[in-house]
């Protein structure tokens, strides 16, 4: 990480310029040749904040000139402008009055590291997920045209973003209406076109100019009356639009396409968003910009600098000091490494597995496995719902596919899930990351809801691994296993358990005691089965790993029952409808009366901070955990007491 930080300040840079800028009526007061220091200054605030705070760092240094500009010349928060993911949406939390919370940014009851509504007024639209911003800024748009405001809406969207279904739809929804939608595309991958220079730049000067478009709207009118010639001036505008921007297709779908425009050219950015302003109707704008654009190393490599860990201050080595027979403690893997591993060592042995991920190849730990097996190997962009059902495909033809996913995206394929694979029975593997909570990237990237949501679908079978060993030898299960099945499992590092080398199938169904005791069985689903064990310590509990959540051990939930005065569950995902209601149902069905507790996320949702605080916050750290078994066993001891 060295090589990262050494050009990122760690002393606050002099910016007295943006110091004057405590919200955009401040920054539409400057002079436009003032813009081009204060985007020097903004580059630099943005990398020391990030230096303390750390958190998503390219895309945001890719931005400065737009988000300049953007408040520059709309008026905010009356024009409403929606950030898509909001990676990017540092600069615009900066110009908008958060400045000296900066450094709080991912840190409990700091800044989110998303636009977020209940933040600032600036931030229209909360935002985590990808492609949501142009469906959001329509809505948006044809809501105040209803009220009679004046008022312009400006969706902000990436390149990666735009390969969603969700953005076509509400591009193709926006074509037919008229509303005052301006769509921004921010292309800093040029993966839709290279064509940046003079001429390109020449004819978006035309194409945003108030002549132009004077011209460009009388011209229908008066042709309207002649149908053939109005088709012949439309297609020949076309055809020399063509000739020098990628934009026919946004053309075709209906809107006014400007561009591409180089997106770190501020005052070319300030003089075709004045002209944009002032047209109506549906009307795109492609930028290109360079991700992490003033840091040389985020410009080298975007992927690898998307974000950062907070620079630690430098301290005096520690000595170690050697302990006779003290254990060698092992450096902790993370998941996402066991699951790349056993991809890699799964596909040795077998030329069936097809591995799919929508967009999340760094993440899920699949570039080894990308690079070492290109054939088996499908990235599918932003598009979660393709990824699940074009491994149904796969699985009609004998393809055994894994899908590697994260939680939370996951919700958004539910339909593809039930109806493409679950109905069909067919032979999916999903490795569901990002489990449970997930520290400084707060409640719109947890994974809070998967077991229920899964638990509730006929055919699948769900596991919950509690170390590292268990998830390689769960992925296993999964994949000799015929029909849909999914390993979900945390971000981060597991407890560090060793990790067998050979793979074994896990009985389907079965749990496994951990700890004998007396009185009181948990229960544990997952990752906090070290947290259960502490708990269980001081007070001579029984821990069980049950292991799976579908099909449940029944056999053991039965003896628990039986022979303890109080079950408790234990997971990392909402109570509601989790693997604690499901042990419960089965009791229910069984006609066994015992006295529960469940506890995991409770009916709300879990602010960021570091995972360690969110558990606290959910009393699921092994304290709360004591505590609150504790006070159940209390509350049967003398129930009188308790019911008053």
């Amino acid at each position: 990480m060295a090589k990262t930080f050494k050009d990122i300040p760690l002393i606050r840079p002099e910016t007295p310029l943006l110091d004057t800028v405590d919200n955009p009526f401040h920054l539409r007061e400057l002079e436009e040749d003032q813009l081009l220091v204060l985007a020097d200054e903004l580059r630099s605030y943005l990398l020391y904040t990030v230096g303390k705070s750390g958190g998503h760092f390219g895309a945001g240094l890719g931005t400065v000139e737009l988000t300049i500009a953007l408040h520059y010349i709309f008026n905010t928060p009356h024009d409403r402008l929606v950030w898509d993911v909001g990676h990017q949406a540092y600069p615009h939390k900066i110009l908008t009055g958060r400045r000296d919370q900066m450094p709080s940014i991912r840190q409990a009851n700091g800044l989110s590291a998303f636009p977020k509504r209940d933040e600032s007024e600036y931030d229209t639209f909360g935002v985590g997920h990808s492609s949501t911003s142009i469906s959001a800024a329509l809505g948006m748009a044809l809501g105040t045209a209803m009220t009679g405001e004046k008022n312009k809406a400006v969706a902000v969207i990436g390149d990666g973003a735009m390969t969603a279904g969700l953005a076509f739809e509400a591009l193709n929804h926006a074509a037919h209406t008229d509303a005052d939608l301006l769509v921004v595309l921010n292309d800093n991958n040029m993966s839709i076109s290279h064509n940046v220079g003079g001429l390109a730049t020449y004819f978006s000067k035309i194409w945003s100019s108030r002549f132009y478009n004077t011209i460009r709207e009388g011209g229908k009118k008066v042709l309207r009356s002649v149908p053939s010639a109005a088709s012949f001036v439309r297609k020949t505008e076309e055809h020399l639009k063509a000739m020098v921007a990628p934009g026919i297709v946004f053309e075709e779908l209906g809107f006014n396409y400007i561009g591409p425009i180089d997106g770190h050219n501020l005052p070319l950015l300030v003089q075709t968003l004045r002209n944009l302003k002032s047209l109506s109707g549906p009307i795109l704008l492609h930028t290109i910009t360079r991700k992490g654009k003033g840091f040389a190393p985020a410009e080298a490599d975007p992927v690898g600098y998307h974000a950062l860990n907070k620079i630690e201050p430098k301290s005096k080595p520690k000595v170690a000091v050697s302990q006779p027979n003290a254990a060698i403690s092992k450096p902790k893997i993370k998941y996402q490494k066991v699951f790349g591993d056993w991809l890699c060592d799964m596909a040795e042995r077998e030329p069936r597995l097809v591995g799919i991920t929508p967009a999340m190849c760094e993440g899920s730990g699949m570039v080894e496995f990308s690079q070492r097996f290109p054939n088996q190997f499908h990235d599918v962009a932003i598009a979660e719902q393709h990824a699940v059902t074009l491994a149904a495909g796969l699985a009609c033809e004998g393809i055994k596919p894994v899908v590697a996913i994260y939680s939370t995206f996951l919700q958004r394929a539910y339909d593809q899930l039930i109806h493409d694979v679950a109905l069909q029975n067919l032979d999916v593997l999903f490795g569901i990351d990002r489990a449970g909570l997930v520290g400084e990237d707060g409640p719109s990237h947890a994974g809070s809801f998967d077991l229920t949501y899964l638990r509730c679908i006929p055919n699948m079978v769900v596991m919950t691994p509690s170390n590292e060993n268990e998830t390689r030898q769960m992925l296993y299960t999964g994949f000799i296993h015929r029909g849909p099945a999914a390993v979900r499992y945390p971000r981060g590092t597991g407890p560090g358990v060793s990790i067998e080398e050979g793979m074994s199938a896990l009985p389907v169904g079965k749990g496994i005691i951990c700890r004998e005791g007396s009185r009181v069985a948990i229960l544990n689903f997952g990752t906090l089965l070290p947290s259960a064990l502490a708990a269980a310590d001081k007070l001579n509990a029984t821990v069980a790993d049950m292991r799976f959540v579908k099909p449940l051990d029944t056999e053991l939930i039965n003896r628990l029952a039986t022979q303890h005065s109080l079950l408790v569950t234990l997971e990392e995902n909402a109570i509601q409808g989790g693997a604690g209601a499901g042990v419960s149902e089965h009791l229910a069905s069984m006609g066994i009366v015992v006295a529960m507790l469940h506890l995991g996320l409770p009916d709300k949702f879990i602010d960021h901070g570091s995972h360690q605080q969110q558990l606290a916050d959910a009393g699921l750290d092994a304290a709360s955990i004591q505590q609150a078994i504790e006070a159940r066993l209390g509350s049967l001891e003398y129930p009188d007491e308790a019911a008053s």
